[in-house]
């Protein structure tokens, strides 16, 4: 049966502007030696996941928690009221996932250029940390997008797996890159985490593991082991 494509729908898009949230910790000095940029995972609030990193903030270092801005509620109005329902935020789903990977990139270069490039171009090192889904959000950012990222922390999460490994290092475009994986990671397991290390072998990307007992969640205890790494430590 042949199709009448002048009743075909044809999907268009428009660019609009939009306003997003994002919460900050620490930086109390004028010119701090190091900015994190700190990304949720899935169906979390940058509010709840920045409270993660109080221990690591100081006046010497700035933690800014970017909030997706694609927000949701976490369960049905069949379990709760509207203004009972817990709400989420995700960074992208796979319905027009190539213009919401786009409108990441550009809103987390536009916060970098806010609120971050200053401290940057007085010496400040820029680092990024993704959490689970914030894990892929924070990788994508490093390839494509204009923020000058020193090391990317990839914690309860990986690498995409459409991300071009071919060019080694210049993938991510220089980032140091660190994996922070628990023993009990039920999303990432032995056989992902395994596969991670051939696949960044192959690639010839150079890269950090720092594992600790836990599961698919933010451990502060790890924190010092994270500074470690990033100052040529052992993990």
């Amino acid at each position: 049966m042949s199709i009448d494509r002048r009743r075909a729908p044809h999907a268009h898009h428009i660019r609009v502007q939009r306003t997003a949230r994002y919460f900050t910790l620490g930086g109390g000095s004028f010119s701090p030696r190091d900015v994190w940029f700190v990304l949720h995972g899935y169906g979390q609030l940058a509010a709840n996941f920045v409270r993660y990193f109080a221990e690591l903030a100081d006046d010497d270092t700035l933690v800014i928690a970017p909030e997706a801005m694609n927000r949701f509620y976490l369960v049905g109005p069949d379990q709760a009221p509207a203004n009972e329902r817990p709400v989420g935020a995700t960074w992208m789903t796979r319905e027009d996932r190539d213009s919401e990977i786009a409108d990441y990139v550009e809103y987390l270069d536009a916060l970098y250029d806010e609120v971050a490039s200053g401290h940057v171009g007085n010496g400040a090192r820029l680092n990024v940390l993704g959490f689970s889904q914030g894990a892929a959000t924070g990788s994508r950012w490093v390839a494509h997008g204009r923020a000058p990222v020193s090391r990317l922390v990839l914690w309860g999460g990986l690498l995409p797996p459409d991300m071009d490994l071919s060019r080694g290092q210049a993938a991510l475009r220089g980032a140091r890159l660190t994996l922070v994986l628990g023993t009990r990671d039920h999303y990432v397991n032995g056989a992902a985490q395994a596969a991670e290390r051939a696949r960044l072998d192959a690639g010839g990307l150079a890269y950090e593991t720092v594992a600790f007992e836990g599961g698919h969640a933010i451990n502060r205890a790890v924190f010092p082991r994270i500074r470690q790494a990033g100052m040529g430590g052992a993990a």
